[in-house]
Parts: structure tokens; C-alpha cells; sequence
């Protein structure tokens, strides 16, 4: 097992799910992807799940706020981009035509952070971590696996994740993007076209990791999830599948024809 110690700035460390219902999301995704539950209280009251593996964090899941359980929003994931200065992310993130929804907090001693929109609307969040890192196992089955952005706006999308966080950015033969943080090529793109509803919004989507696209996707359904897009060749990469859990929160499943990247900054562990 390839633990991780510490992740370096600018590169995806964290994912977690907000949800109107969090007992009902602890059982679907226990039950889909094996994962263990650790509850912690926390200031404001009620607790933050930390979904594991063997004891090691590997993915976050917290209660909707009642306004927005009010307003019938789905659940969602949010990703967490890893950095020791969230204060100067922050205002790299307005200065470059992002919105924050809250400005830099601390978060009990676990760390410090911030979620705002990019300059097209797509949500994620800034990490500094103390005692928690962020998701101790990625890149193996049942861990997190790739971010991806899906967008309208690839140009601005460019520009905007250059000048917060540093990204160069390469396209291959089919003009799938990659983003690379010094050097490590760490997360996706896509170009959201007239094949997307509109009531689809420009996001960063998480990917799973599995070792058999279908067999996730058959148990997801039992469990009472919804398959969005059944499994699908992904080029010679993989196979992949959409799936929404009973609350609506959408997610991908992902198999691999090859080896893929070890973890960042990781330590092998018995």
C-alpha cells in the first residue's frame, strides 16, 4: 500500500460529498465501495465523515446546510486543491475573475480553507492542511483517482487555473486536456458541448477508481444509485461509467488497461 504523507501545492488532495441525507450516503457508499466510516464532531454542531480505508482517509462526507436541503439541491462532491498559502490562493482566485463563497477559514486544527468558482462557475475548494492532509490513499481501487473539469469555457478555464495555481496545460490527439502542477499531470479537462444539457453546469467531477467498471456499476443500481452513463471506452485508457447515488450526487467509476501514476509525495507502507 502507497500511503500518502504530503501532497505538494497545487495538486488535487481531497474530495468530499455534501448531502441532504448523510446516513442514507454513508450506507450507499460503504456498501459500494467497502468504505469505513469514522464520524467527528464538529464546531458547529453535527459530525464530518471520514470515509477509509484499513483506517486510512480516503474521501470526506458532511450535511447539506438546511437552506439549501430547503431549495431541493442534490447532493455533490466538491475536490480540494492542495496548497500552504490558501490567504494568497484566495486572492489569486478573485484577481483572476473567480468568486469565493467564504473567505479563508480555519477548520478546527485540521487545516485552513476556502472554496470559491473559477472565472466560468465551476466550484472546487483550497486545502492547507495541519493534522488532516487529505485523502491518505488515491490511485488504487476505491480511492480517488482523477479530477476532471467540464467546461464551456476551456480558453478562460486556461488561463484562469495558470495564473491561480501555476498549471501548464497539453492536448492530445482527441483534445482532451491535461493539467500539470510542476511538472505532474494531475487532472483533466473536457469541453462541454451541445451534447450537454444546459442545466448541466460547468464543474470539476471526481473519478473513482475500480477494478470492474460493470460489476461497480450493477452493484451502484442495487444500492439504489442511478447510472447516467453506462460503462463506455475511454480510448485505450479504460472504461469508465457516470452514476449518480440516491441523492443525486454525481460521480464517475473508472478501470485502467495499464499501470497508472503512483500517488503523490507517498511512503510504501506494509
Amino acid at each position: 500500500m502507497q500511503v500518502v504523507q504530503r501532497y505538494p501545492d497545487g495538486v488535487f488532495c481531497w474530495v468530499d460529498l455534501t448531502t441532504p441525507d448523510q446516513e442514507a450516503a454513508k450506507a450507499f457508499y460503504s456498501g459500494l465501495f467497502g468504505w469505513e466510516i469514522d464520524d467527528r464532531p464538529i464546531d458547529m454542531g453535527g459530525v464530518y465523515t471520514m470515509l477509509q480505508l484499513e483506517g486510512k482517509n480516503v474521501a470526506g462526507l458532511g450535511e447539506m446546510q438546511p437552506d439549501m436541503k430547503a431549495q431541493g439541491m442534490p447532493a455533490f462532491w466538491t475536490s480540494y486543491v492542495k496548497h500552504d498559502d490558501v490567504d494568497s490562493i484566495a486572492a489569486k482566485m478573485s484577481e483572476a475573475g473567480g468568486n469565493l463563497m467564504f473567505p479563508p477559514m480555519d477548520v478546527m486544527a485540521s487545516g485552513r480553507m476556502t472554496v470559491g468558482t473559477d472565472s466560468a462557475g465551476a466550484t472546487f475548494g483550497v486545502w492547507q492542511p495541519r493534522e488532516h492532509i487529505g485523502a491518505e490513499l488515491v490511485n488504487m481501487p476505491n480511492t480517488l483517482v482523477w479530477n476532471e473539469l467540464q467546461t464551456r469555457e476551456p480558453e478562460a478555464a486556461k488561463v484562469f487555473y495558470q495564473s491561480v495555481f501555476g498549471w501548464t496545460n497539453a492536448a492530445d490527439e482527441n483534445g482532451y486536456v491535461t493539467f500539470s502542477a510542476d511538472g505532474r499531470m494531475q487532472a483533466g479537462m473536457i469541453t462541454m458541448d451541445e451534447n450537454w444539457g444546459p442545466e448541466i453546469p460547468n464543474n470539476w467531477s471526481v473519478y473513482f477508481m475500480v477494478k470492474d467498471v460493470a460489476a461497480k456499476v450493477a452493484q451502484a443500481e442495487a444500492l439504489g444509485g442511478k447510472v447516467m452513463v453506462p460503462p463506455t471506452q475511454a480510448g485505450e485508457m479504460g472504461i469508465f461509467a457516470v452514476i449518480a447515488d440516491p441523492q443525486g450526487g454525481v460521480f464517475n467509476v473508472m478501470s485502467f488497461n495499464g499501470p497508472i501514476d503512483p500517488p503523490p509525495g507517498y511512503e510504501k507502507a506494509s
